[in-house]
């Protein structure tokens, strides 16, 4: 089935059965609920800390060193979803980096998938840079973050620095 043949189903239903279906998805499914709350209640701020909080404990949780990147990358993925705050956006995905630089830096050489991640977002991050005319607003702190990965191997500091140099040249 498709969108298509969901809205011709919907606009056969009154209002209250809409409000009805509404509550229903609400109480049963955690991802409907988030947004259906964003969209009652927007909050870019409280959205934006509970996704740095998300990718902070990716890197260094609370209990155990197991690294989640997937979540850390989910966190980004959701916030993508419900805000347009390009700046906002950008700060998770430098966040994500400067976590994984300093997880690198306090624990050592990781593996090349590890940096292939962090350096990813961080690309990403440079482009919507670009794209969304921030390239003074995050300078410095772009910048910060490759030189804080000198002596990390696997081709990780090139590839960031690649990044960086690509996105600030024409500036």
């Amino acid at each position: 089935m498709g969108i298509g043949a969901v809205k011709k189903e919907l606009s056969r239903l009154d209002k209250e059965e809409l409000i009805k279906l509404l509550s229903e998805l609400y109480s049963k499914d955690k991802a409907t609920r988030e947004f259906l709350d964003f969209y009652v209640k927007p909050d870019e701020e409280a959205l934006h800390k509970k996704c740095r909080d998300k990718i902070s404990h990716a890197f260094f949780p609370k209990r155990g060193y197991q690294l989640r990147l997937a979540e850390g990358k989910k966190a980004i993925a959701d916030f993508k979803k419900y805000s347009l705050n390009s700046e906002l956006l950008v700060d998770l995905m430098l966040f994500y980096a400067e976590q994984g630089v300093h997880y690198t830096n306090e624990y050592g050489d990781i593996d090349m998938p590890f940096y292939n991640s962090v350096a990813s977002v961080y690309d990403h991050a440079m482009q919507l840079i670009k794209q969304e005319h921030l390239l003074i607003k995050f300078a410095e702190r772009a910048k910060q973050i490759v030189h804080d990965t000198r002596g990390i191997g696997w081709g990780f500091h090139d590839d960031l620095d690649e990044s960086y140099t690509q996105t600030y040249t024409e500036w």
